[in-house]
């Protein structure tokens, strides 16, 4: 399964350093706006410990982790609906995605500098999500003066799709996400073929900078920066999820040892799962879970999507198992590693025959049988 996260922001915020950080592949990371002119697509490795201990508990000779894509758009900035800044192109790179991460500068540094001149988040959000919003606005009101025939003949469906549109035509005029709009049953089809910027899911990375002014530390007398309480309660009237990161440190790390990492991190200040910790909640963004399959030749993690039942869960392997699907033998990794072998687990009952019916749940080892 292949998803991914577009990497948006204004220019000079960190998008090109978080990407290097994240895929260690080298793509320009300039101080200077719109370096980034194609986008760049990273394959990262999603971290989980489960992985590495069912391998050692089955002696395995390889061991496969799942992964996810991330893709470096070049800078956005205000008029890009309309096209400034190259915007229709970077607009165009963003739809192709699945999910955003909106890296949002909170350090101040005279050295690199802002499109705005200033450090203010919660604008610098607001002017990435407002260029969004109007492209979105753009999509939806062609498409409703090309439905005006059907609509006005009274074909269902177009009457339908014209209910969505009206809303959704209201909420982005108002400045609102179309994800503010929760689609029925039977518009969800409709919402999904739009292909609307501002529908896919949107996590926030917080970039900070070991050794500058950063808004999340302590001000004066221990009081708080005003721009990071705005932030963050903004952040919250949203209910929009963020991580804070260092993608400087990250960058300047990725070829470390684990060892001199935690040393040079620890010297520096710096957070050590800033990076981790936006796969991790990437990954959770795009509604993915991971079952592993263990044995002497192979342990891996195979993402599926959260719901899905075993015989779509078995197509993350190959495509037969779905219609080839018998039954299979699925047990919690936790319950195998206690029960110490698969035998002692199935004699206690922990190791369990499911069928066709059974969801598979974040965590499973599965056995297929076709």
């Amino acid at each position: 399964m292949s998803l991914s996260i577009g990497i948006v922001g204004l220019p000079n915020v960190g998008k090109s350093t978080l990407f290097n950080a994240l895929t260690k592949k080298s793509v320009p990371a300039e101080n200077y706006p719109f370096c980034t002119i194609a986008p760049s697509v990273g394959v990262v490795a999603v971290p989980d410990e489960r992985l590495g201990k069912l391998s050692e508990f089955s002696k395995s000779e390889k061991l496969v982790p799942a992964a996810m894509e991330f893709t470096d758009i070049a800078g956005l900035v205000k008029g890009a609906s309309e096209g400034e800044g190259l915007g229709n192109q970077f607009l165009s790179h963003i739809r192709e995605t699945d999910a955003i991460a909106e890296v949002v500068r909170i350090f101040e540094d005279e050295n690199i500098i802002h499109v705005n001149n200033k450090i203010d988040p919660v604008k610098d959000i607001e002017i990435i999500n407002l260029e969004l919003v109007l492209a979105d606005l753009q999509t939806v009101t062609k498409r409703r003066g090309s439905l005006g025939k059907e609509f006005k003949a009274g074909k269902k469906e177009a009457i339908i799709e014209m209910g969505l549109l009206e809303k959704l035509v209201k909420a982005l005029e108002a400045g609102k996400l179309a994800s503010s709009i929760v689609p029925n049953e039977f518009e969800a089809s409709f919402l999904k073929q739009l292909c609307l910027i501002t529908a896919k899911p949107i996590i926030y990375v917080l970039n900070k900078k070991a050794g500058a002014k950063n808004l999340d530390e302590p001000a004066g007398e221990g009081r708080q920066d005003e721009r990071w309480i705005e932030l963050v309660t903004f952040l919250k009237e949203i209910n929009a999820g963020y991580v804070i990161v260092d993608a400087g440190i990250e960058q300047e790390l990725k070829d470390m040892s684990d060892l001199d990492k935690k040393e040079m991190r620890e010297g520096l200040g710096a957070h050590d799962d800033g990076v981790n910790d936006l796969i991790k909640k990437g990954y959770e963004l795009l509604g993915l879970i991971t079952y592993f399959t263990t044995g002497a030749d192979e342990t891996r993690a195979w993402t599926i999507k959260r719901g899905w039942t075993a015989p779509m869960a078995g197509t993350a392997i190959h495509t037969d198992f779905k219609d080839k699907f018998i039954r299979a033998e699925i047990i919690e990794w936790d319950k195998l590693l206690e029960a110490g072998l698969y035998s002692v687990a199935r004699e206690k009952g922990l190791l369990r025959t499911e069928g066709k019916e059974y969801v598979v749940k974040d965590g499973d080892v599965v056995e297929f049988k076709i």
